[in-house]
């Protein structure tokens, strides 16, 4: 399984009215914090390294990170972090672990506040660039992929996306030669910056992911997680 970079750095800004005393993927969980969960369910899909891209409270959530040594199972699971001085976005974030890694061959990215049931195996396995879409009855919180085949042709914004569609579900296979245009560049968006000019080369894909998809970043859906995780998920996500 190729190498997981976590983006794990943002301020979670929309989640302090309930979560205010640790940054967004350290949010409590019947006690246990969401990377924990989400860090045990990629290791039961068969991801064996992580590296967490960190800024906001950094140093609490590498704490975290030899609790996750402790757990069952985790003895072969490697687990390491990238701590940036400044906030650097999505695509900055890659693209200084790329250059701190040395990184040459593709990998996996996924979001720290996003849970998807299944697909990492899916995507490690095909061709990059390609990102995980869900179908939902209801876009208009994340925007929509519009699709040419599995070819992705644009990305409609989410103000125009309030009917079901597919939308990116934070989970992706890419390769570092899609960053190669940004190159001497500061802080940039990955969703907003580098996506839309890959897509327009005809260079990025989807695969469709039928299963749950949650992201914890409104109060809404952070409660809906902690019902699901309280209810041993035997209810629907």
């Amino acid at each position: 399984m190729k190498p997981i970079l976590v983006l794990a750095g943002g301020f979670g800004s929309r989640l302090k009215s309930v979560v205010s005393d640790v940054p967004k993927p350290l949010a409590p969980v019947c006690g246990k914090p969401f990377l924990m969960y989400l860090i045990e369910h990629l290791v039961s899909q068969g991801a064996k390294e992580f590296v967490l891209l960190l800024h906001y409270e950094a140093e609490l959530i590498r704490s975290m990170i030899s609790e996750v040594g402790d757990c069952n199972n985790m003895e072969s699971v490697k687990i390491t972090s990238i701590v940036e001085d400044r906030p650097l976005g999505t695509g900055g974030s890659i693209m200084n672990a790329i250059n701190a890694l040395n990184i040459n061959e593709s990998f996996l990215v996924v979001n720290a506040d996003t849970w998807l049931g299944d697909g990492l195996k899916q995507l490690s396995i095909s061709s990059p660039n390609v990102i995980a879409a869900v179908k939902l009855k209801d876009c208009s919180r994340y925007g929509a992929l519009v699709l040419k085949g599995t070819k992705i042709e644009r990305f409609l914004e989410k103000d125009l996306s309030s009917t079901g569609g597919l939308i990116n579900a934070g989970l992706y296979h890419l390769s570092p030669d899609v960053f190669t245009g940004f190159l001497g560049s500061d802080s940039f968006s990955l969703e907003g910056d580098v996506f839309p000019i890959v897509a327009e080369e005809g260079m990025l894909s989807a695969i469709q992911i039928d299963t749950d998809f949650i992201d914890i970043g409104i109060p809404e859906d952070y409660f809906r997680f902690c019902r699901w995780i309280e209810a041993g998920k035997k209810i629907e996500l």
